[in-house]
């Protein structure tokens, strides 16, 4: 009888198995990159720099800085305002940096065929 198609016996052929290998590395690469993305600092200010604001990777305020020239209590909604501003720009900055992260990670798939993920 002939055989039918399918792997030869053995296991995996060689260019799965590498194929394999990559996928595992990049898998680790990425929550390394993860983890040290997570971790990093995003500051931003407003107000010519009146108003600070730090996030972390996961997007989380850390610390809001108000100098004191900013706290004037007969314009709270300017102050409010730049708090809203510093805070968008320090998640905006965060969200580069994880997209640049995954561009990097992402960006070793070209040997797959032309898949996209």
């Amino acid at each position: 009888m002939a055989k039918r198609g399918g792997f030869p016996t053995g296991g995996m052929p060689g260019n799965m198995s590498n194929l394999m290998k990559q996928a595992q590395r990049m898998q680790r690469q990425m929550e390394e990159g993860q983890k040290e993305l997570e971790s990093a600092e995003f500051t931003a200010s407003a107000g010519g720099g009146a108003v600070e604001v730090a996030v972390n990777g996961k997007k989380e305020i850390l610390r809001v800085k108000l100098a004191e020239e900013a706290v004037d209590p007969e314009d709270v909604e300017m102050l409010q305002d730049m708090i809203v501003a510093a805070a968008n720009e320090a998640l905006r900055k965060a969200e580069d940096a994880s997209a640049e992260l995954m561009g990097k990670m992402t960006g070793g798939l070209g040997g797959l065929g032309g898949l996209t993920f």
